[in-house]
């Protein structure tokens, strides 16, 4: 997988692709890392498509992964989370009947 700069792919455009063979996947990366991919579609689009949101969908989960291991989310049970879900039912409800009475 070839390397091209955000930078370059803005200002030169396709110029910046032609040492890419064909059938290439390019990694386009800015000052903060890795940005986008540009994939070809080469074949059966719909397939390909798939596979890219597949890798997107896998992307996003290691991130939110990571996030709640940050944040200690990962270590929460079944029964914590149904006792957060049952006090937010509960705090709506209670709710709604505040504003009833009111």
């Amino acid at each position: 997988m070839r390397q091209v700069s955000l930078r370059e792919f803005r200002t030169r455009g396709v110029k910046a692709l032609e040492s890419v063979p064909q059938g290439e996947t390019v990694l386009l990366s800015g000052q903060q890392g890795p940005a986008y991919f540009l994939v070809p579609v080469l074949g059966d689009v719909a397939a390909e498509d798939r596979e890219l949101r597949r890798a997107l969908a896998k992307a996003s989960l290691r991130a939110s992964w990571a996030h709640a291991a940050a944040s200690g989310l990962d270590r929460v049970g079944d029964a914590e989370i149904d006792r957060e879900i049952d006090q937010e039912i509960d705090k709506v409800r209670s709710e709604r009947e505040r504003r009833k009475a009111g």
